[in-house]
């Protein structure tokens, strides 16, 4: 037996030196602590069965316990695993097998090693644990003996280096003939023993460098020394035609243009230097004075005069009208608006439908002469659009006119 308590010693004291340590890990303790030992109940179990104890509240008394007082180790082997020792003093008064009942209490001696399997780790302020281990008891000086603890436990942190314990354990004999089933409960308190250890600072890391300030670190920026966007990994919205518009804002990226055309280049498509934003005949060349349609030979729009008063073409009108009407024949994908115009001499109105019967009467003339009518589209507006002040004879023949306007 001296052997055996030898064996629980050195497994006591060497055991929990080499694990290592760490936040939830429980640090190494020693406790004191109130104990009751209790043969009474036991007995009442074993000569009856645990269900009667419970139905017949036959669980002893406090003073039918034998009180003492025990000492106790604790240390963490890992989160949720912890070895604890403990040797506890009491007087008490049992019959040993085979020998002379004893008339008086007597000095019982116990230690005991058992590893206590908790619910949680050590960052939980309360802790449940089952535990189980070996024991071994000295009675009145003479009598050794074994015995295996098992039982329940309850762990709780006062600060961090104190917390409150209360274990309740049935021991079961080994050594049948010295020792008797007995429930061993105990309540206590336990400090930290050895240096705290203290939490392991790490040096913060190198702040970032940011040199274009674009709030992206330059190991992320890929043009850290000039401003840009995340969308581009830290480089400007790009420019891909060079034209000076950024690509977010440019409608055609890749073909430089002018940044009134929204970054597209103008587009000529009969490529007679007109652009087609401004040529009325887009796909046919032509040129600048007829905005961007083909030239009309031999026609003068002056020239296409009127009877005074009335709608009649004069006879130098029909010769220009001639010229338009085979310009049209020419071009049968070009269009042709008429405006028809008066000077201020007489009423608004009449000015007006007299304008309104020039314009019909060259249509009509030009579709006599083969061009479809749905080509010719006319107008009057009177003399509300004059193109110099009608104070003069010779400004107010200016204002009498007809205009044509080719389109495609």
């Amino acid at each position: 037996m001296k052997k055996v308590l030898a064996a629980l010693l050195a497994l006591f004291l060497v055991g929990p030196g080499v694990y290592a340590q760490d936040d939830e890990i429980r640090p190494a303790a020693i406790g004191v602590s109130f104990i009751l030992n209790d043969y009474v109940t036991a007995q009442r179990i074993r000569s009856s069965s645990l269900s009667n104890v419970l139905n017949n509240n036959q669980w002893a008394k406090v003073k039918e316990m034998a009180p003492g007082l025990a000492l106790s180790y604790f240390k963490g082997l890992r989160k949720k695993l912890d070895l604890a020792g403990t040797l506890a003093g009491s007087y008490v008064s049992y019959t040993i097998p085979n020998h002379t009942p004893s008339s008086s209490d007597k000095f019982l001696l116990e230690g005991d090693a058992s590893l206590n399997f908790k619910m949680v780790s050590e960052k939980y302020w309360v802790q449940p644990y089952l535990l189980a281990g070996v024991g071994a008891q000295m009675y009145g000086g003479t009598y050794f003996g074994a015995f295996i603890p098992t039982g329940v436990g309850l762990k709780v942190n006062l600060f961090d280096d104190a917390h409150f314990f209360i274990t309740s354990q049935y021991r079961i004999p080994v050594t049948k003939g010295s020792v008797e089933y007995h429930f061993f409960n105990q309540f206590g308190i336990a400090g930290r023993i050895g240096q705290k250890k203290e939490p392991v600072v790490k040096a913060l890391p190198p702040l970032p460098v940011d040199t274009d300030n674009d709030g992206i670190i330059d190991s992320l920026d890929k043009c850290p020394s000039v401003p840009g966007l995340t969308k581009y990994d830290g480089c400007p919205v790009p420019d891909t035609d060079k034209d000076g518009i950024n690509d977010e804002e440019d409608k055609c990226p890749t073909e430089p243009g002018p940044a009134s055309n929204q970054g597209c280049p103008f587009k000529d498509t009969d490529g007679d230097g007109i652009v087609d934003d401004q040529d009325k005949c887009p796909t046919v060349a032509g040129v600048k004075e007829n905005d961007g349609c083909p030239a009309i030979p031999g026609f003068d729009a002056k020239n296409v005069q009127f009877v005074s008063g009335k709608a009649t073409l004069s006879k130098n009108a029909a010769v220009n009208l001639d010229e338009m009407a085979a310009y049209l024949l020419k071009y049968p994908e070009l269009k042709l608006v008429i405006n028809g115009h008066t000077d201020n001499v007489g009423s608004a109105a009449v000015n007006q439908r007299l304008s309104e019967r020039r314009a019909a009467a060259a249509k009509n003339y030009l579709v006599k002469k083969g061009v479809g009518a749905d080509r010719i589209t006319t107008a009057g507006y009177g003399m509300t659009q004059p193109i110099v002040d009608n104070n003069t004879a010779s400004n107010r023949a200016s204002n009498r006119r007809t205009e044509f306007k080719i389109s495609q």
